[in-house]
């Protein structure tokens, strides 16, 4: 493969005047025109894309920033890589690139977007895991950068977004269990600041309180968002001094533990204590069947790049009708494990 300085070389010609035959300018003749362009298929030709993006400043890229470690192995794969299809699908439309922006969680992730940042390599942000409080989104506000979050956070600085309804689904799942009998129930958090974990405990809090119940803090689990996190709340769930009857699990890798956790201890979903979860690839195989809350995750990309795209010179034309910020609906798939009437005996 060859790059300019070799195509000039070869054609004896100026570097300035091959590029600009190869990009089409008015003042190459034709004949040159003709002998660059047929001399680059030959000589297989190939652009250097760093330098043409600088002249256009950008980079067709747009990245996509998530933690990684072995806390969280498990959850990308089920959920972020069909999120990116959908991400994948729309960029392709235009010619861009997705490429993941994997900070470790060893890493402060406002110091690893800096350096993504003073190195512009990218033209726009997907961000992910918003905190209560995430000085990510000023960053790229005051840098002017395109981005959008996949969730909310008490940051805000007017960008797009779009969360999951966590509130819908703490609604629908503590209504479902109160009018099944339950009085005990016990919901899980993320083990870090993730905005998502407070939405989610205040509006089954909220819910609950209606209904003259209350949440108490020793039936609020913080976990981990893999397999080990699950079975470490069938541990500590066990072991609580007035046992819930029921528990709701905001991530969708906890059931799967949990399901291990209640099993070795002779207890079983939907009989001995109710579960409603979030689907995964792997709840289906659970049993008792799990009731759990799914979406689609391929659509959900489609729409974060779509939002984001709708924000950027050159393509905001064919997405204006997107709206900027959305909750997006899960759907209740009703199984076996949160049982069929009342479970909590003690009332």
């Amino acid at each position: 493969m060859k790059g300019i300085r070799q195509l000039a070389e070869h054609l004896d010609i100026s570097i300035g005047t091959v590029s600009r035959a190869l990009n089409g300018k008015p003042d190459v003749n034709e004949e040159t025109r003709k002998r660059v362009l047929e001399a680059a298929k030959s000589l297989g030709y190939v652009a250097n894309q760093s330098g043409r993006a600088l002249r256009k400043g950008s980079t067709g890229i747009i990245g996509f920033m998530m933690q990684t470690g072995p806390e969280i192995t498990g959850h990308g794969d089920t959920f972020f890589m069909s999120v990116f299809d959908g991400v994948q699908a729309v960029f392709a439309r235009h010619k861009l690139d997705l490429v993941a922006l994997l900070c470790s969680s060893e890493e402060d992730p406002l110091d690893y977007l800096k350096r993504v940042v003073a190195r512009g390599f990218a033209d726009g942000i997907i961000l992910s895991s918003t905190r209560r409080h995430d000085p990510r989104l000023e960053l790229l506000a005051r840098r002017k950068i395109p981005f959008i979050t996949l969730g909310r956070s008490l940051t805000d600085v007017g960008q797009p977004w779009i969360d999951l309804d966590f509130e819908g689904i703490a609604q629908a799942s503590i209504e479902r269990l109160v009018e099944r009998g339950h009085r005990h129930i016990a919901v899980t958090r993320p083990h870090d600041d993730t905005n998502l974990g407070y939405i989610f405990v205040d509006r089954c809090r909220d819910v609950l309180t209606r209904h003259g119940l209350t949440l108490a803090n020793e039936h609020i689990f913080r976990s981990l968002p893999n397999e080990r996190g699950g079975y470490q709340i069938a541990r500590e769930l066990l072991a609580c001094e007035e046992r819930p009857t029921a528990i709701l699990l905001v991530n969708e890798m906890l059931a799967t533990g949990l399901y291990r956790g209640l099993s070795e201890a002779g207890m079983v979903p939907g009989r001995d204590i109710a579960v409603i979860g979030r689907q995964s690839p792997h709840s289906h195989f659970l049993s008792p069947r799990l009731t759990a809350y799914g979406l689609k995750h391929r659509d959900l990309g489609v729409a974060l790049a779509e939002t984001l795209l709708a924000t950027m010179p050159g393509y905001a034309a064919a997405y204006a009708q997107r709206p900027a910020r959305v909750l997006w609906p899960m759907t209740l798939e009703p199984g076996e494990s949160d049982g069929n009437g009342p479970a909590d005996r003690r009332n």
